[in-house]
């Protein structure tokens, strides 16, 4: 063989082995970057779920001694009301609360003490746009004390509409009662306001 035919081979070896080596390194560098980019995508997800469950935990802590001093003298457990704060103001982060220290989503009727606002209602078994005009108040626990009394005092129609709340003793009978005293219109109302109070331990201000 002659020896140009012979160097014309070897340096095509060693481009093709150059070539090779240049596309797993860049084939490397890719995987390098896209896990880089998937730990710190990991990592940022992670983050906020911490800083949405010490947000969660803070909201907890401010309305939880309101609760306890607004329904233990009535025998309403502070375990439920925190959870239906919770759950219906998304933790104090709706509008209605931020805005309007409205933590029930509470309707109103005098336009100088309410505002109109767009919310979500279940009716005749499907979720509904509704826009409703609701309770403005100045402060939670305004807000807090009126949710009680309406356990307490009953609806202008109905002294009694929430005498299975009231009568319930354990925070899993009184948030099926709300159910059954047609307090909500979401069909799994009660078990979302008996997982709030297990996840976050709240039948501790119930002692």
């Amino acid at each position: 063989m002659p020896k140009r035919s012979r160097q014309n081979k070897a340096n095509l070896l060693l481009l093709k082995v150059f070539a090779f080596a240049i596309v797993f390194v860049v084939l490397m560098a890719g995987l390098y970057y896209r896990h880089q980019i998937n730990v710190q995508q990991i990592q940022q997800q992670e983050l906020l779920k911490q800083r949405a469950m010490q947000s969660r935990q803070n909201f907890v802590k401010v309305i939880a001694p309101i609760a306890q001093a607004e329904d233990k003298p009535y025998g309403i457990l502070p375990s439920v009301t925190i959870a239906q704060a919770c759950l219906e103001s998304n933790y104090g982060q709706s509008d209605l609360a931020k805005k309007y220290n409205n933590l029930f989503g509470v309707k109103g009727t005098d336009p100088n003490t309410s505002q109109v606002m767009t919310t979500q209602e279940f009716v005749n078994g499907h979720w509904e746009t509704i826009h409703g005009r609701f309770q403005i108040y100045d402060s939670y626990q305004a807000s807090i004390h009126a949710h009680t009394m309406l356990f307490v005092n009953g609806t202008s129609w109905n002294s009694k509409q929430y005498q299975h709340v009231l009568a319930a003793k354990d925070y899993r009978s009184q948030a099926k009662a709300l159910e059954m005293d047609g307090y909500a219109t979401d069909p799994g109302y009660a078990n979302k306001v008996i997982s709030i109070i297990e996840q976050y331990n709240l039948t501790q201000y119930d002692n």
